[in-house]
């Protein structure tokens, strides 16, 4: 009864916490409304969930979280610089092909929301067979650096916590 009414208890209590926190006054009405949300969206959004979530290794999630938050700051430092750059020190952006090893679609999504809130990296396409993901690198100066970064740095915890 209770996993049929609550099928992701973690999505729900994010999207409680979430909702409280984005509704300052912590009214009555606010908390129904939390509930509501917590509740309903994870059962109106089951069936988009490709396969159950297996998380495991808490604290490499906790290291790969905080990786991306100094990354987040890094590079809103880097696209700065480059918008304000002039002549010879103008940004060269460009594609490049990641090569995956990661298969898990949950792994996959969380890689796409990392690839999406770095500022001046961009999740373009995936391969139809989930092989290879194509990026665009706001500023890149060697791509199989960036290629081996990406690599390191999301693909390999997360294949960690998922797989």
């Amino acid at each position: 009864m209770m996993r049929r009414l609550f099928p992701a208890p973690l999505l729900s209590l994010a999207l409680v916490a979430l909702w409280l926190i984005l509704t300052n006054p912590y009214s009555v009405g606010n908390w129904l409304m939390a509930v509501v949300v917590g509740v309903a969206v994870p059962l109106l959004t089951q069936s988009l969930r490709p396969t159950p979530v297996r998380f495991s290794h808490p604290w490499v999630a906790f290291k790969l979280f905080m990786r991306v938050g100094r990354d987040v700051i890094e590079w809103n430092w880097r696209v700065l610089r480059g918008t304000l750059a002039r002549g010879e020190r103008m940004p060269r952006g460009a594609f490049i092909t990641v090569p995956l090893d990661l298969r898990d679609p949950n792994g996959l999504a969380v890689l796409a929301a990392i690839m999406c809130v770095i500022p001046g990296t961009i999740w373009s396409e995936i391969a139809l067979d989930r092989s290879a993901l194509l990026v665009h690198i706001f500023d890149l100066d060697n791509a199989e650096h960036e290629i081996e970064l990406i690599k390191s740095r999301y693909e390999r915890p997360l294949m960690e916590i998922f797989e």
